[in-house]
């Protein structure tokens, strides 16, 4: 078998015609257009239309594997993970990718992250036994998606749903939403903030102490950002009772 050589043109796209590049008018690279159909099936919980090609990317979903195969076209040299557990049924994972340099980025090397996060109250099925690698799915597809500009949410980030397969015409009914009554980042929040006898006014005075620019707005942990809410979870917990 002779093995197939990837080698890359000036502009750091992949030369020899193996790839089709499909731009927008200004001369970038329209990544959302790159996404084979193969790798689009449709969000049944807002559309019952079967056939993605006539669908708004709000009503698509993208696999991993079209993830994957986009960041492998676009190139990157590095993925790294770091994953925390602020409790025993919670995880969240960061994931920074380097990408090799092409003409978007003028010829420079840049490294992008995004977060991601599984529990109970946001993964089914299979997924509650493996909370680590969901969350770290999660964050490696939204790093992709959020630096390639791509907006159409890929499964593994959807919350209380069961995974939608590419549709059969033997199919008799679209996959059925599942839910639960599992802890929201939030009520994880407050169990923590209650184990430590944190009251919410020490939490609040806390975030103003610290300048942090959305104090003056939030009056309950409900208000508090996500991103803030997982750093708050994991700074709690190391707090003796």
């Amino acid at each position: 078998m002779k093995l197939k050589e990837i080698k890359r043109d000036e502009h750091g796209l992949i030369s020899g015609g193996s790839v089709n590049y499909i731009f927008h008018e200004d001369g970038f690279i329209d990544w959302r257009k790159m996404i084979k159909v193969e790798h689009l099936v449709p969000n049944l919980q807002k559309t019952s239309e079967r056939d993605v090609t006539k669908l708004k990317d709000t009503e698509l979903i993208i696999l991993i594997a079209g993830i994957k195969e986009l960041a492998q076209v676009r190139g990157y040299t590095d993925v790294r993970y770091d994953v925390t557990s602020p409790s025993k049924d919670y995880v969240i994972a960061s994931c920074s990718i380097r990408f090799i340099p092409n003409y978007e980025t003028e010829g420079r090397e840049v490294t992008f992250s995004a977060i991601g996060d599984a529990g109970p109250h946001n993964t089914h099925g299979f997924g509650q036994a493996f909370l680590g690698p969901m969350a770290e799915n999660r964050a490696f597809v939204r790093c992709v998606r959020n630096f390639l500009k791509i907006n159409i949410v890929a499964n593994d980030e959807l919350e209380k749903m069961a995974f939608v397969k590419p549709f059969s015409p033997q199919a008799a009914t679209p996959p059925i939403e599942e839910t639960d009554n599992q802890p929201s980042p939030v009520a994880l929040l407050k169990r923590v903030m209650s184990e430590k006898k944190i009251t919410w006014t020490k939490v609040k005075k806390r975030l103003e102490d610290e300048d942090y620019e959305k104090a003056d707005s939030i009056s309950c942990v409900e208000q508090i950002p996500k991103a803030k809410i997982f750093e708050l979870i994991e700074r709690l917990k190391k707090i003796k009772a």
